[in-house]
């Protein structure tokens, strides 16, 4: 058979016969099954891409002290560095790629947490960003002073995490956030335009939060609430910051933490959201 310019048919062989009507039944029941397999297919893969947006990144999670604001035994820091991690479960990050860390790790067992110092994070975050290959992040709930974090007895100081996070994540995207006094300190010296950088301060204030009684300080409480409503970081951020504002105005503390931001100018695309 050929076809005209027209597009009419030019063959003078016979027309195929009409279909009867069960040919007509099985060619539709063929079509709609075909739609849903490739419906299915559609909505299996791309759920398959929301899960593995973050499968494939290398996580830490830090909890730096044991010690309320005024020298009390707590477990806010802890509270923070289970859940978070936990979290991150939750919008798809791989439990095998995260490790958690305590200043006392044999208390938590269920968590299975190793030993909060800095040679132990350098070198564990070294170990996962050789096996997980598509970014890093890192999440630290302690105390802070200007010169840095508290963890442990030492100070993890703004230069040593860069370093740290320089030599195992190199130029991956990257997410550091930082929950602590003075956090902001940070933000000097580990902006680079492949990361994201949140801290629950400026790097001349104070964060709330840290009483014996709390479950959490006031910075992990509103980063984990903004994951419920959020659907990527920098959502999240923004809402963590606008929860932490909020609570500190509700219960009368001040000056504000005033929590930073920072997005790198190559980290944005490479920031999957979760749904």
């Amino acid at each position: 058979m050929s076809t005209s310019f027209s597009g009419r048919r030019t063959s003078k062989s016979r027309p195929p016969s009409p279909e009867n009507e069960w040919q007509r039944y099985g060619r539709w029941l063929l079509w709609v099954l075909a739609g849903g397999v490739l419906a299915a297919a559609l909505a299996f893969g791309s759920s398959y891409v929301r899960a593995a947006g973050y499968s494939d990144w290398a996580v830490i999670v830090v909890a730096g002290d044991w010690h309320a604001h005024d020298g009390s035994s707590s477990e806010i820091f802890d509270n923070a560095r289970r859940d978070v991690s936990q979290a991150l479960v939750d919008i798809g990050f791989n439990p095998s790629n995260i490790a958690q860390f305590s200043v006392r790790p044999n208390r938590y067992p269920a968590t299975h947490p190793l030993h909060s110092d800095a040679a132990s994070i350098r070198d564990k975050l070294w170990e996962l960003s050789n096996r997980a290959h598509g970014g890093c992040f890192l999440y630290f709930s302690s105390h802070g002073s200007p010169s840095g974090l508290v963890l442990g007895e030492n100070i993890l100081t703004p230069v040593k995490l860069d370093s740290m996070v320089s030599d195992a994540c190199e130029d991956r995207p990257t997410i550091v956030v930082i929950s602590a006094c003075f956090s902001g300190v940070f933000l000097r010296a580990l902006e680079t335009p492949n990361r994201m950088i949140l801290t629950a301060a400026r790097r001349d204030r104070t964060s709330f939060g840290c009483g014996g009684t709390s479950k959490y300080p006031y910075f992990d409480a509103c980063f984990l609430a903004s994951m419920a409503d959020s659907n990527d970081f920098r959502g999240l951020a923004i809402r963590a910051r606008r929860c932490v504002a909020r609570t500190e105005r509700a219960t009368g503390m001040s000056p504000p933490s005033e929590p930073q931001i920072f997005i790198g100018s190559d980290i944005a695309s490479h920031l999957p959201a979760w749904r």
